[in-house]
C-alpha cells in the first residue's frame, strides 16, 4: 500500500508537500506516502477520517499525528478510554490505542483537503483488506460526510443511503463530525459532542 501510485494528482502533491515542507518542520524528514492504519488489531471500533494532512500525517507518517484536528481527537478518545495518552505527536511517541483503529477513506494528503471521488473509490480496496484482517470491528465512526459516502460504498450498503449527520447511526456506521479546527474553532464539534459519539461506539460495540 506504502508503494501506491493510483492517483496522479495526489502522488504529486504529496511528493512536493515532502519536499517543500513547511518552514517549522524544515529539519524533519517528511513521510510523503500513503499512510497505514493505526491502533489495536483486536479492535471492535474503528474510526475513519477523510486523508492525512499535508504537514500533519503526510509528515509524520502515523494518520491524524501532528496536527490539530490529531490533538482534539487524540485527547477526546483518551477521556474514552481508547488511547492511553491525549497527544500524538509522532511515530514513536508511546502513543497505543485499546478496542479503537483509526484509518482514512484517503491514504495520501489532498490538495487543499479535498479529495476526489475517484480517489477516494481508488483507495476503497485498501480500506476492504484493511477491515477484513481486522476482523473483530463491529462500528464504524465516520468522521465527517466524506468518510460516511466511503463507508456506505465500503459496506456495500443498499440504496437509498442514510444521510450523514452527526450521531446519525446506519448499522454498522456512526456519524461523527470531523475533528477539523473548522469545526472545533467555531464550536461546531465540541469535546461533549465527541464524547457522547464515542460512548455510543463503545454501547454498540459492547452490544454486538
Amino acid at each position: 500500500m506504502e508503494a501506491c501510485r493510483r492517483c496522479p494528482r495526489l502522488v504529486a502533491w504529496r511528493e512536493q508537500v515532502a519536499r517543500e515542507k513547511r518552514a517549522a518542520f524544515a529539519d524533519q524528514e517528511y513521510w510523503g506516502r500513503p499512510l497505514p492504519g493505526f491502533g489495536d488489531p483486536a479492535a471492535r471500533i474503528a474510526l475513519l477520517g477523510l486523508a492525512p494532512a499535508a504537514h500533519g500525517g503526510n509528515r509524520t507518517g502515523r494518520v491524524f499525528t501532528g496536527d490539530r484536528s490529531g490533538d482534539f481527537l487524540f485527547a477526546a478518545l483518551a477521556r474514552a478510554g481508547l488511547a492511553n495518552q491525549s497527544e500524538s505527536r509522532s511515530r514513536d511517541d508511546g502513543l497505543t490505542l485499546h478496542d479503537c483503529w483509526i484509518t482514512a477513506a484517503v491514504r495520501c494528503a489532498p490538495p487543499a483537503n479535498r479529495p476526489t471521488s475517484q480517489e477516494r473509490d481508488n483507495c476503497l480496496p485498501w480500506s476492504a483488506r484493511e477491515l477484513e484482517l481486522l476482523g473483530e470491528v463491529r462500528v464504524i465512526v465516520c468522521l465527517g460526510a466524506f468518510a460516511w459516502d466511503a463507508a456506505l460504498r465500503l459496506i456495500g450498503a443498499p440504496r437509498p443511503w442514510p444521510r450523514f449527520a452527526h450521531g446519525a447511526e446506519a448499522a454498522p456506521l456512526l456519524g461523527c463530525f470531523h475533528p477539523s479546527q473548522q469545526n472545533t474553532f467555531t464550536g461546531r464539534l465540541t469535546e461533549p459532542m465527541i464524547d457522547a459519539v464515542l460512548a455510543r461506539a463503545l454501547e454498540l460495540a459492547s452490544a454486538v
